[in-house]
């Protein structure tokens, strides 16, 4: 049975624009009730008029702030009710260099503590239910490919995004008694806030990239399959190539290959051969 039903609970962190919003349209499409998070009041207060729906309430809440949680989940239990899908999916982008903390903690304590946050809130509660409670529920964790491939140039954002992946692969193994679903989403090339889709903007989508709904829907059906690893294709991007471009990341480890090699020029011909030549 689906978590995706009439009357159940949904919370999106992030849900105010990008794929927590698409992800809040299709929960309202289910007749579930959705309480959206988001610390940007503005996109907020659009988030409700596009929605406009009695079953959808906003929560102001900077997912960094574990202080913050507590009181947050009371108000979502005293609106709704018990979460039965918790969508952990805010987080930011930025560019910066060693040396530079702000850079780091920016993007850490979002990207990482905001999940954190988020899981020691909420999964006991998850645990302390499946002992009596036989309504589904799940648990989406937004992770992202440069958490898994690591491109150079941005190592706070990746390292963020590893550390997110870690922490759903530990929870689907410690849930995996309960009925708890645990799935990890890594959109592929989308068009969201991150990549300049800033709500109530008229900018159009670039041709490679997938629309939110898109990632939303892709993530409804790997559900539905019980799929764990949720690794979204784009226009430009497909699923062969993600799996080459992962497997030859770890080729740098099993082969005892310098780190990054895809992106070093002495190893760029063996790169390409390989990716040319590799069956999956």
């Amino acid at each position: 049975m689906s978590v995706f039903q009439k009357g159940s609970i949904a919370l999106i962190t992030g849900g105010s624009s990008g794929i927590g919003l698409a992800v809040a349209q299709l929960c309202l499409k289910h007749q579930m009730r959705v309480a959206i998070v988001d610390r940007n009041t503005e996109t907020l207060k659009l988030a409700s008029q596009t929605l406009d729906s009695k079953d959808v309430e906003t929560f102001n809440l900077d997912v960094s702030k574990e202080q913050d949680w507590k009181g947050m989940k009371e108000s979502v239990e005293k609106k709704f009710g018990e979460v039965d899908f918790l969508m952990l999916n805010a987080g930011v982008g930025g560019k910066g260099t060693w040396g530079d903390s702000d850079y780091f903690h920016k993007i850490m304590d979002t990207n990482l503590f905001g999940v954190v946050n988020g899981l020691n809130a909420f999964v006991p509660s998850f645990q302390k239910r499946a002992m009596s409670n036989t309504k589904p529920s799940a648990i989406v964790i937004t992770g992202s490919k440069q958490g898994i491939t690591n491109p150079p140039g941005n190592a706070a954002y990746n390292a963020s995004k590893a550390a997110v992946k870690t922490l759903a692969e530990h929870l689907s193994f410690d849930l995996r008694e309960v009925k708890t679903s645990v799935h990890l989403l890594v959109p592929g090339w989308t068009f969201t806030g991150l990549s300049g889709n800033y709500p109530g903007d008229s900018k159009p989508k670039p041709n490679g990239a997938w629309d939110p709904s898109q990632v939303a829907d892709y993530m409804y059906q790997k559900m539905s399959d019980g799929k764990f690893y949720i690794i979204c294709p784009d226009d430009d991007v497909s699923e062969t190539t993600d799996k080459k471009r992962m497997l030859w990341g770890v080729g740098d480890i099993v082969d005892g290959r310098p780190p990054l090699t895809r992106w070093r020029p002495e190893f760029k011909e063996e790169a390409e051969k390989w990716m040319k030549e590799c069956d999956v």
